[in-house]
Parts: structure tokens; sequence; C-alpha cells
């Protein structure tokens, strides 16, 4: 009976730890982790149903489970710098269970993985572009002529205008986008924003972090960029309209500047339709200070 109740009580543990799986997205991930012997799989689809079907057992077994973006050559690096073996899979465990501390993470719901691997790969651009974004910014130091730190001052000056954006925005949900040119690299960042039955907007906090903080780099760098926002809501045309991100301020961006905007392709500079039950718009004034405010040293 006493051994009945210790397996018992095993299970309900076993039910109650939380796991994470370093998944190898692509194709050439997969391939480098073949030069490891301990490594046996041979094919990257067969991983991968492999993988889901782990996945579908653990979740109706009640456990938890997350999937971390596991990089061949982080895990080469891993192992110089610890001394671990990267041919033994306990290794391997390790670098995942580091994954999981302080890599991007995402977890399991029981989508399919054709659904899930996207948004790991989205959340890990997401968590690198705010690092980069943030290193540049702490890099900038303090003004020369008042000592303010200017990273900081312009993260502040960026949240500020972020609320303004949102609370000058139309009735229903918000999809906004920053870019800002190098150099080095173009950094764009995504915001989602849904509203909610009180007329509250809720926003992913990692993404609006992300966001923020790329709003942050070109105001405080002076970088060229934009900012767009388009709303959505039932029963009534979605609406677009933005700024023009230039010598540390956004300038509105005209109606025809947004349609020019939207209905041309980036790459090919050709035009392309304009969406039907789309009103391209002029942004609404973010109020007096919004343009010239923030460190101007």
């Amino acid at each position: 009976m006493a051994h009945t109740d210790h397996q018992s009580m095993r299970r309900v543990l076993r039910r109650e730890i939380a796991g994470t799986i370093g998944l190898l997205t692509d194709e050439h991930d997969f391939r480098a982790m073949r030069r490891y012997r301990s490594f046996t799989f041979d094919d990257h689809a067969t991983y991968l149903r492999q993988i889901e079907t782990v996945l579908r057992t653990r979740a109706a077994q009640g456990t938890h489970t997350t999937l971390a973006l596991f990089d061949p050559e982080d895990y080469a690096a891993y192992c110089a710098q610890t001394g671990l073996d990267p041919e033994a899979p306990a290794s391997r465990t390790r670098f995942t269970a580091e994954l999981a501390a302080t890599g991007p993470t995402i977890p399991y719901d029981g989508r399919p993985l054709a659904t899930l691997v996207p948004a790991l790969v989205d959340e890990a651009v997401r968590q690198a572009t705010w690092e980069y974004a943030t290193t540049l910014l702490s890099r900038l130091g303090p003004c020369p002529t008042c000592g303010e730190d200017i990273g900081k001052a312009a993260f502040t000056r960026a949240s500020d205008l972020l609320v303004r954006i949102l609370d000058t925005a139309p009735p229903g949900d918000r999809h906004l986008v920053c870019s800002v040119s190098g150099p080095p690299d173009t950094l764009v960042s995504v915001l989602h924003g849904n509203q909610d039955s009180h007329g509250d907007t809720r926003l992913d906090e990692a993404e609006a972090l992300e966001f923020t903080s790329v709003l942050a780099l070109g105001l405080a760098t002076r970088s060229p960029g934009g900012l767009v926002l388009r709303t959505t809501a039932p029963g009534t045309t979605d609406r677009v309209y933005g700024w023009r991100l230039r010598a540390g301020a956004l300038e509105p961006l005209t109606a025809a500047e947004v349609f020019d905007a939207y209905c041309t392709d980036a790459e090919s500079g050709d035009l392309i339709s304009p969406e039907s039950g789309v009103d391209y718009s002029e942004p609404p004034d973010l109020g007096d200070g919004s343009p010239a405010a923030g460190h101007r040293h």
C-alpha cells in the first residue's frame, strides 16, 4: 500500500514539473547539429514530427512545456566556455535549461508546430532587437553639455509619445510599426494593441518594451525612420496614418504620403493597388510639446 502511495505521489510530482525543449527550427541548424554522433536524427521533418508527438503527450499528461530556440553555434560556444562535452546529451539539457532562463521562449499551447515555429522565431527576433537597441542607447552616455543620460531621456520621451499616440488613436485594435534606419542596420519593431470592452488598450509588455526602445534609439540618434499606426474596429473602415522620424522628432505625414507608402512595394518600388475599406489620413495632434520635447543638446 505504501509503495502504491509513493508511486501516485511521484506521478503527481512529475505532472507539476515544467520542461523546456530546445527546438531546431530550420534545416540549416538541424544539419549543424548532425555533426554530433549523439544527435541521432537524420531528417528535419521527422525530427519535428517527433517533437510534436512529445509535446502532445506531455500536454495530455497535464505537463507544461515551453519551446526555446536552439542555436548550434551558441551551443558550441557554451560547451567551450563551460568545459562541457558537446557530444553528451546532458550538455544539451544544461544548455536548454540556460535558454529557458535567459533566452526567448514560448509556451506550448496545443497549436501545431507549423504555427508555433514562426512565433518562436518572431520572439527571438524581438528579443534580439530589444537587446541591440538598448545596448546602443546605453552607449550614448551622458550629454556633454548638461550631463543628462541621453539614452534614458530618449526612452522616457519615447514612452510618453507612445502613450500620446495610443490615447489619440480612434477606437479599435491598433497595429503600430516603427522603423529606424542604421547604420549599421535598420531596426523594425511591431506593436499590437487590442482594445477591450471598456475601451482600454492591452499591450504585450515585451512588445511594448522593444517598440519603445527602437523609437527611443531613433529619437536619441536623430536617425531617419517612420512610425505608422493602423486601427481596426468592427463596422468601420480601417484608418492608417503616421509620422516621419527626422532630426529627433516625429513629423506628421500627409494623407497622400501615407497612401504612397502603403501603395508602393518597398523592394521593387512598383505601385500596389490600394486596399478597399482603408482610410489613409493625417495623424491627430499629439500635443504642443511632442515634436520638440526631450533632450535637444
